[in-house]
């Protein structure tokens, strides 16, 4: 039988969970509204600039007029770098408002956000947007926006995945439509060989690519380097230890970093030696 002050825990639990519920629905609607205001300025402009012409006339101008007006209506903002930049987006997400409009219909539905969404469906923040703009490659900006969105990469995150070249990364040991699978789908986990993003060049490492090393000096930068190791790893590690003790036959040997595959549940174990491997 529930005691008085067990059933005043639950009733606190209850009201707890409903407000941090609807903080976060707060802050996704702001978010949404957000991004699809910025597009909407920036469909405005260009179709201004179009007057009905199948190419837009880009007019620095016109985005120094704007500016100076909306500034004195709405405050910060609306510099004439963050019209550019609504601009822009429109350019790039043509498709964006269809997109929200599907994407809040099933929310409707369902009850909640879809998992994942590719350009533009909005689980990611305006800051991640303004980075991806930065992206001149259409096949790369959907790489990374899919990518941020499976992987729940902070804004910081993903800018320091673009600024590592990632994609193209990835995409070096990739056929023609291996490129565009992975920027419709993100990485994709298809044998082992894919566990460790290939080429083996890690930017943490400070190694360039095409560069060789020794063994030991691998090994020293992976131990000073391993918590950036472990985000470059790839997707599902998670450590387990350093210098794990395991023994075989009776005989005693040191495995130098365990991890713990979540995806495919099973131990990945890096032992790196300069001599030959005896077990």
């Amino acid at each position: 039988m529930k005691t008085e002050e067990n059933k005043y825990y639950e009733l606190l639990y209850q009201i707890e969970s409903t407000l941090k519920t609807a903080r976060q629905n707060a802050v996704k609607a702001i978010n949404t509204e957000l991004i699809t205001a910025n597009w909407k300025i920036g469909r405005y402009i260009v179709d201004f600039e179009q007057q009905g012409k199948p190419r837009a006339d880009y007019g620095k101008e016109l985005l120094v007029t704007l500016s100076a007006d909306l500034k004195l209506k709405f405050g910060k903002g609306f510099s004439r770098s963050s019209l550019q930049l609504m601009r822009l987006f429109y350019i790039k997400y043509p498709k964006f408002q269809s997109l929200t409009d599907q994407n809040l219909i099933r929310q409707t539905v369902s009850g909640e956000l879809p998992h994942s969404q590719t350009s533009s469906g909005i689980l990611l923040s305006w800051s991640h947007y303004a980075e991806l703009l930065t992206v001149s490659d259409d096949l790369a900006r959907n790489f990374y926006e899919t990518q941020a969105i499976k992987e729940n990469w902070s804004f910081r995150e993903m800018k320091r995945q673009i600024d590592s070249a990632l994609f193209q990364r990835l995409a070096l040991s990739k056929d023609k439509n291996g490129v565009l699978t992975l920027a419709e789908k993100g990485q994709m986990l298809h044998s082992t060989d894919d566990l460790v993003r290939d080429p083996y060049v890690f930017e943490f490492l400070n190694i360039p690519m095409g560069s060789v090393i020794k063994e030991s000096g691998l090994e020293k930068k992976l131990i000073d380097n391993l918590q950036k190791f472990l985000l470059e790893l790839g997707k599902g590690f998670s450590f387990v230890a350093r210098q794990f003790k395991i023994t075989v036959d009776n005989e005693h040997m040191f495995v130098d970093i365990v991890f713990y595959h979540r995806i495919l549940r099973c131990f990945v174990l890096i032992d790196l030696k300069t001599k030959k491997v005896k077990h």
